[in-house]
């Protein structure tokens, strides 16, 4: 299986589990399904790529503890900040990265394709932006609707991820590094 699909379906995967158990079974057992998908999704991760990523790492540790206070304290506030906390973070380190001129987006990305340093600077921080735009969504959606509606918005926001990383194509395409515009043909010449 291509490693970039695999990384997906172990990404969304929990999350496709936790939006119906949502709607049968309620916000805390539904959590409690969610820490278990995350952590086998992980498990799985781990065991196809003896590696643990950071950003699932990451993710999975701010699920556990969000979750685990979730169902601790009976309280469905932790578990619905989680996402301002991981898109905040993430728009934090990338901002921060790239004030120490540290491009962290460059590492995730750079199988995918190469920018020379000016277009990774502009994608960086076009993506910084972006993860601050969704933390400040969810936490204006999370604190005006019903949980349900909130458990779907996170498919919305994935569609929207989804569009934001299609608009950044021109730019990808005005700033691929010299010798990468012709899928690298010319420079085995």
């Amino acid at each position: 299986m291509n490693p970039q699909i695999r990384r997906m379906i172990l990404d969304l995967g929990p999350l496709a589990i936790f939006l119906p158990a949502l709607g049968i079974f309620g916000i805390f057992k539904a959590v409690a399904i969610f820490m278990v998908a995350v952590t086998v999704a992980l498990a799985i991760g781990y065991g196809f790529e003896r590696k643990l990523s950071p950003a699932p790492l990451f993710t999975a540790i701010v699920v556990l503890i969000s979750g685990g206070l979730t169902l601790y304290f009976k309280n469905e506030t932790f578990f619905k900040m989680k996402p301002t906390l991981i898109y905040g973070t993430f728009g934090i380190v990338l901002l921060g990265g790239l004030y120490f001129n540290r491009l962290f987006i460059k590492i995730i990305l750079n199988m995918a394709f190469e920018l020379d340093d000016a277009g990774w600077r502009k994608l960086t921080l076009r993506w910084a932006l972006f993860f601050f735009f969704l933390m400040v969504l969810n936490e204006i959606i999370w604190r005006h609707v019903s949980t349900q509606v909130w458990g779907y918005s996170k498919v919305a926001m994935i569609g929207l991820t989804l569009l934001f990383a299609l608009a950044q194509t021109p730019l990808v395409i005005k700033h691929q590094a010299p010798g990468t515009a012709d899928g690298g043909k010319n420079a085995q010449q």
